[in-house]
């Protein structure tokens, strides 16, 4: 039910409350390693000629608030996302901005 919240439940309820995976561990699960996985070479890292998609959150607040009844709420704790290098979530409030591309393989 967690449309935008899968991974702010990873974040929230494995890594923080249930510390089953470690913060670094569960960053790398869902950026890079998928990025190489679909042979995205310029993602999934914060380096030169990458794609900035960025996504800065609080660890000790992060937390999905979706249920099977509303799954359309946006998470806790996520204070700034930039796709594209374009802020399309600033200081914690939804900018309405369409900066991201389908990508095709």
């Amino acid at each position: 039910p967690r449309w935008y919240g899968t991974f702010p439940r990873v974040l929230g309820h494995y890594v923080r409350e249930k510390n089953t995976i470690p913060l670094p561990q569960a960053i790398y699960k869902m950026t890079y390693f998928p990025a190489m996985t679909m042979g995205l070479q310029d993602r999934g890292l914060i380096r030169e000629q990458m794609k900035a998609d960025i996504v800065i959150f609080d660890p000790e607040t992060i937390a999905d608030k979706a249920t099977f009844e509303d799954p359309h709420q946006y998470p806790e704790g996520i204070s700034w996302v930039i796709i594209n290098g374009q802020l399309s979530v600033a200081n914690g409030v939804f900018q309405a901005l369409k900066a991201g591309r389908v990508l095709r393989k």
